[in-house]
C-alpha cells in the first residue's frame, strides 16, 4: 500500500503546473505525477467510489498523454 500524498508533495505538485505555463514542456509528466497522487488519495480511501473515480479517470488521461 502507498503512503497517502503528503501536503509538501501536493504543493510542489501544484508549483510545477504553475510553472509550466510559461514552459514549452508538454503535459505528460505532469498529468502522470496527478495521476499517481490521486491513486494514492484513492487508495488511502478505499470506501470512496467517487476518488476511485477520479484517479480512474486521471490515469487514463495520462496514459494517453503519454502514447
Amino acid at each position: 500500500m502507498s503512503e497517502r500524498p503528503s501536503v509538501q508533495e501536493i504543493a510542489a505538485f501544484l508549483a510545477d503546473i504553475r510553472a509550466s505555463r510559461t514552459a514549452d514542456a508538454g503535459p505528460a509528466d505532469l498529468l502522470a505525477r496527478k495521476a499517481d497522487l490521486l491513486e494514492r488519495i484513492a487508495e488511502a480511501m478505499p470506501g470512496d467510489a467517487e476518488a476511485a473515480e477520479v484517479a480512474r479517470t486521471a490515469r487514463a488521461a495520462a496514459d494517453e498523454a503519454g502514447g
